[in-house]
């Protein structure tokens, strides 16, 4: 997995507690090692998680070893981000973007 500053890594475990338990809205990147569109998004994570620490919080899970909870929420494509707000998700988006293009699409949620 590509380990990002600001970005926190979940497990299925931690998911209930690390992401539907926290108060801020929470960005989750579904994400695998092969995944290279993730890589491409990663950079755009960290910086957005520094940017946005206050309002948002960033983690990413890695799918080949937290199968659980991909399927849980029906997580096909990588990367999925999807964001969860009081323990439900709210927004789901698939495949990397350019960092504006995210924070306008994040914009409602936050």
């Amino acid at each position: 997995m590509i380990h990002m500053m600001g970005v926190d890594e979940v497990t299925d475990a931690t998911f209930d507690t690390e992401v539907l338990g926290e108060g801020r809205p929470v960005l989750v990147e579904f994400t695998a090692d092969w995944c290279g569109p993730c890589r491409q998004l990663a950079p755009v994570l960290g910086a957005i998680a520094d940017e946005e620490r206050e309002r948002l919080r960033i983690v990413q899970i890695d799918v080949d070893h937290n199968p659980g909870t991909a399927a849980r929420y029906g997580v096909l494509s990588m990367p999925t981000l999807m964001v969860f707000r009081a323990g439900e998700p709210v927004k789901s988006m698939v495949g990397a973007r350019p960092k504006r293009r995210l924070l306008q699409e994040l914009a409602d949620v936050l």
